[in-house]
């Protein structure tokens, strides 16, 4: 009797998982022994960027407050404590299994944040005062430090467990999780902002974030087909240099291309981010202004990445190619800019912001995620989180210092902007040529 219960349960359970399969091949391409694998990273990069955006909108707020002109500082800054992280970090990666060195570094962030929460609740609780002003750029260079790493960790252990073929079908549908986790992050700041205060926000945050690390404990041990089975080597530390992450990318033009590409996104993005800037400071007055009408954008963003990511990433990855698919961001933004050049004012930098950062969150991210499943489990952690953080901020510095260079030219935002078209179309020609050096990659044998 009881065998015949556990039978029917075991069959009620085959079932259930069979429908959940069909529904969700309508949206992507996944086999059914993916399907729990493939949901507890969608579940992981949900709660990780749900966290990060609750406190992104404070840190625009910051930096609006801050002005322009102080800006290339707070980047400084912010390069600096990455210079500082990224040893640490490595240090962790060669000393603990993957799950275990990801756990800690999520536990210190949030540790962080309450530290952060208690700063602004009881040394500097008014808004414009000294203290308030010091610890907003302190958290502006942390919140810089702290969204790379929590998504680059998030992206390495994704690279290290799909293989390419994977990760051409499911990355665009795992990254949906992060777009809904922005969407809520944004729509939550944007509500709440007003009625509890910034500080409680990071409450929310840091719970947030230790839901991210209860996924990371729960990931299943194996993935892949059926007739290729994938074992995620976790239980043991991955080793290596404590420096592998730099010698390994200045050794391997494939990893100096994604660094380029990187670098010339990063640029765009920090021009784009200091107009953005100025137009917003003239345009409204207040933090509360500001922080509410930066959350809007990012709900639109977010919205817009989402029905793209559902129903299209996954196909247009692989319809378009992944070279394409690289180019397209670079393309956008070339038109972007010139755009802006010619109209120099709110409604054509949040339109460009919206279509910067949608195209980002919907192509160019999973698209660049890809690139590292070619790569050696080691490069997987070690140089990819090199790049993402300490790369990604160098070309902030170049951004930012280039823009207070132009500036002093005499140049105002549409010179500026015309001078980023350039930019571009070097950025897109890398993609193409980035896209087609992975598709040899990935015929070889992985290590």
């Amino acid at each position: 009797m009881a065998r015949e219960g556990a039978g029917r349960g075991e069959r009620l359970t085959e079932a259930s998982s069979g429908r959940l399969h069909a529904l969700l091949r309508r949206a992507v391409d996944v086999r059914p022994d993916e399907v729990r694998t493939m949901l507890v990273s969608f579940a992981y990069f949900f709660f990780v960027l749900s966290g990060w955006f609750v406190l992104r909108p404070l840190r625009e707020a910051v930096a609006v407050a801050t002005g322009v002109s102080k800006l290339p500082f707070l980047f400084a800054g912010t390069l600096a404590a990455v210079l500082l992280a990224n040893p640490l970090f490595a240090a962790l990666v060669v000393r603990f299994a993957a799950r275990k060195f990801i756990a800690i570094t999520y536990h210190f962030f949030v540790a962080n944040i309450l530290v952060f929460y208690a700063l602004m609740t009881f040394v500097a609780p008014v808004e414009g005062s000294a203290g308030d002003i010091w610890i907003g750029r302190a958290f502006f260079v942390w919140t810089s430090v702290f969204n790379l790493f929590v998504v680059s960790i998030f992206w390495a252990f994704m690279a290290d467990s799909f293989r390419s073929e994977q990760a051409k079908r499911l990355f665009g549908f795992i990254a949906v999780g992060g777009t809904l986790g922005s969407v809520l992050g944004s729509a939550a700041t944007a509500a709440l902002a007003p009625r509890i205060g910034t500080p409680n926000l990071l409450l929310l945050s840091a719970a947030l974030i230790e839901l991210a690390v209860l996924c990371v404990m729960r990931f299943p041990a194996r993935l892949g087909t059926a007739d290729r089975p994938v074992t995620l080597r976790d239980d043991a530390p991955i080793g290596g240099s404590l420096w592998a992450g730099l010698t390994h990318v200045v050794k391997s033009p494939y990893l100096l291309g994604i660094s380029a590409f990187l670098i010339l996104l990063t640029m765009g993005s920090t021009i784009l981010y200091f107009e953005q800037t100025d137009i917003v400071g003239k345009a409204f007055a207040d933090r509360a202004a500001r922080t509410a009408v930066m959350a809007r954008v990012e709900l639109v963003v977010q919205s817009l990445t989402l029905v793209t990511q559902i129903f299209l990433t996954g196909r247009l990855i692989r319809w378009l190619g992944l070279a394409a698919s690289l180019a397209f961001l670079p393309f956008v933004s070339l038109v972007g800019f010139a755009a802006l050049g010619t109209w120099p004012v709110f409604l054509t930098v949040a339109t460009l912001a919206i279509a910067r950062r949608a195209g980002n969150f919907a192509l160019n991210n999973p698209a660049m995620e890809i690139l590292f499943t070619v790569v050696p489990r080691e490069d997987k952690y070690k140089a990819k989180n090199f790049i993402e953080t300490f790369v990604y901020r160098a070309g902030d510095q170049v951004g930012a210092w280039g823009y207070a260079g132009l500036a002093a030219l005499g140049l105002g935002i549409s010179g500026i902007a015309f001078a980023a078209v350039p930019i571009a179309g070097v950025w897109m020609m890398l993609g193409v040529w980035l896209g087609r050096a992975q598709a040899r990659l990935a015929g070889r044998p992985q290590q």
